[in-house]
């Protein structure tokens, strides 16, 4: 039975994992959008309090 042989099956999952860590996260984190973020303006809302009449 090959499931009791760890010897390939430790291999495979070691490169996988080896292939998954260097190539894959580099692809992914090198992807730029296509439409990049502008900063928006710096200047604080006034916010006014509300004046409901409670009654």
């Amino acid at each position: 039975m090959p499931q009791l042989n760890p010897a390939p099956w430790f291999a495979i999952l070691i490169f996988s994992w080896l292939i998954f860590l260097t190539i894959i996260t580099t692809k992914t984190t090198t992807h730029t959008y296509p439409n990049e973020l502008s900063p928006q303006d710096k200047k604080a809302f006034k916010t006014e309090s509300w004046n409901w009449p409670w009654y």
